[in-house]
């Protein structure tokens, strides 16, 4: 293997770990997503379509509540909230999605 793919394939596991860790992926999906253009923005949408298995209108309506935002707008979704209340859940979960949305026992 050369050097320069072999850098690249660390670098990419590298901040594929960081990214986990920081809680800005769910499974294989970016939802710590910053849509400030077009094509993220309809990332977005497919994004929350995706994790809560909603038509492209729902998810959109979905994510203009939340300011245009995966992770609150995808906690919205599954723990029936506003967006200061997904805001409040994320923060009390670390930010993490995967622990947000869990059902409450």
């Amino acid at each position: 293997m050369k050097a320069g793919t072999a850098t690249k394939l660390v670098l990419n596991t590298l901040t594929t770990a960081v990214m986990i860790k920081l809680g800005k992926v769910y499974g294989n999906l970016m939802v710590d997503l910053n849509a400030t253009n077009e094509k993220l923005r309809d990332r977005s949408i497919r994004i929350v379509m995706e994790l809560i298995g909603c038509n492209r209108s729902q998810a959109s309506s979905l994510l203009k509540r939340a300011k245009g935002k995966v992770k609150p707008a995808v906690v919205m979704h599954y723990r029936n909230t506003t967006l200061a209340g997904a805001q409040r859940i994320l923060t009390q979960n670390k930010d993490s999605l995967r622990k947000s949305i869990r059902k409450i026992s």
